[in-house]
């Protein structure tokens, strides 16, 4: 075994035993242990130029208690960011996909089993949707959520490969030899057979960045990009209908053309109606009975809590809510507004948004500022208690008594700057709110670019992160332990 000379500070040698007396704590709570790391991942740094470890970044004194998350290797060394694209099905497992950026690697769909600590690969994206070997830019995410129904797991796929132009980010321009993306596709994954289905192409051939279903009627509902074209797919008739852009140009817009597209939509089982946003706060309704689009009248988002938004502009998500869920309590919609933080709820039959708490970080509180995700977090999701909420915000970091900042402004969606990553949850009927703490994996390195969420049965978080070991970053599955009770009477 070779012999390494490490130097580093008291401050970090402090850090790193804390961080081994919680990993004790864990295990002997019956989490198991990670492979050791080298003390040198404390003076890991990420392309920002900024520090990313715990023991380099000492935060305030009244910063909440820190949760250590364990993370996992999936073996697919090209995963890079990915958005959503985890969920938690009927059977106990957590379904996720890893995306790609790379105009010939496609995502890959892989289930974790808490019960055997196991991970499963189950296929390639580009290949469950006929396309392997056809020399078309490949099918490098999965935007959306699994929506399960009968046996099965809906989701859509959609580009992972771009072109950088003013800022923004387009559609890949083919390199040579290639032929131009063929359109994101809606897909079906069979839990019992292990089998995949591909159902549609979306309209236009456009990515599909959004997607929610209606499983009473057998019907997906999906919005587009770059364009924000609103489709509804029929699943019994193999029918899709376009009802057209709804963003103006939607994010291939310039000017007064463009919008920011919305990321969740909403779906009442009760009645089939989907519910959405544009950029303006403007919500708008798919009605089942008419098999419409309709916009909703006398309420929007446009909320002064939420801030001041030229929804014209990229790098925000405007006046839109960032992630929403329906819950069947109370038959309302629960949502962020991802730039502000600020939870809300819609009801849909007194017609009314209540604004009930900013769900981001205690020290982001306490900063009076935004979180340093230009769109705000995606991380948004209802336990399966039904009644609490959990949320994987930002906080800020703090040196020597200043706070990190980052780039005052973006023209995409993306980190401005350096922060830790929460976990906040409230509880709806008693309205409690609960910062439980920034979360660190056992090398000490902060979870980056998480945008997704699955709580298991038992009250565990998971969701994708770039992690780095052995000089590599790539993003995978990680996992914090339970920070409530998993059963509620």
């Amino acid at each position: 075994m070779k012999n390494h000379r490490i130097k580093f500070s008291a401050l970090s040698f402090v850090a790193l035993c804390a961080s081994a007396l919680v990993l004790l704590a864990d295990s002997a709570a019956g989490e198991p242990l990670t492979k050791p790391v080298r003390p040198d991942s404390l003076r890991r740094t990420e392309r920002l130029g900024l520090i990313t470890s715990a023991a380099d970044a000492p935060q305030t004194p009244s910063a909440p208690r820190k949760l250590m998350a364990r993370t996992y290797n999936s073996g697919f060394p090209e995963a890079h960011d990915t958005y959503n694209g985890i969920s938690a099905a009927s059977d106990g497992k957590i379904y996720y996909v890893l995306s790609t950026e790379k105009f010939d690697v496609s995502a890959r769909m892989f289930a974790f089993d808490p019960a055997t600590q196991e991970i499963k690969p189950l296929g390639d994206i580009t290949e469950a949707c006929g396309e392997k070997d056809k020399k078309t830019i490949v099918q490098g995410k999965s935007h959306v959520p699994f929506a399960e129904c009968k046996g099965k797991l809906y989701f859509a796929t959609h580009i992972g490969f771009y072109s950088i132009i003013d800022g923004m980010e387009k559609m890949g321009i083919p390199p040579a030899g290639w032929k131009p993306y063929p359109g994101g596709h809606l897909l079906a994954y069979d839990m019992a057979t292990g089998k995949f289905e591909d159902l549609a192409i979306a309209p236009e051939r456009e990515g599909i960045l959004t997607m929610n279903m209606d499983c009473v009627r057998g019907r997906i509902f999906g919005l587009t990009w770059p364009t924000g074209r609103f489709f509804r797919f029929d699943l019994a008739k193999k029918d899709l209908k376009d009802f057209g852009g709804v963003n103006e140009a939607g994010e291939n817009g310039k000017g007064a053309t463009y919008r920011t597209i919305c990321r969740s939509i909403a779906v009442n089982p009760d009645d089939g109606s989907a519910y959405f946003t544009v950029g303006t706060g403007a919500i708008l309704r798919y009605r089942a009975d008419r098999d419409a689009l309709e916009t909703v009248q006398g309420e929007d988002l446009k909320k002064d809590y939420f801030g001041l938004y030229d929804y014209t502009s990229p790098g925000h998500m405007g006046y839109n809510w960032r992630q929403v869920f329906w819950r069947p309590a109370d038959k309302m919609i629960y949502g962020v507004h991802g730039n502000s933080g600020y939870l809300f709820r819609f009801d849909p039959r007194a017609v009314r948004v209540e604004v009930l708490e900013r769900l981001t970080s205690e020290p982001s509180k306490r900063s009076g500022m935004f979180d340093q995700f230009s769109y705000g977090y995606l991380g948004f999701a209802l336990g399966p208690d039904g009644r609490t909420v959990y949320y994987l915000t930002g906080g800020p970091i703090y040196i020597d008594g200043k706070r990190v900042t980052g780039k005052a402004t973006t023209a995409m969606g993306e980190a401005k700057g350096l922060e830790d990553m929460h976990l906040v949850t409230y509880d709806i009927p008693t309205a409690k709110y609960i910062d439980h703490g920034a979360i660190f994996f056992p090398s000490g390195d902060r979870p980056l670019y998480v945008n997704s969420i699955a709580v298991g049965k038992d009250g565990a978080v998971y969701a994708l992160s770039r992690i780095t070991e052995g000089g590599r970053t790539r993003t995978d599955l990680f996992r914090v332990p339970p920070v409530l009770p998993s059963v509620r009477e």
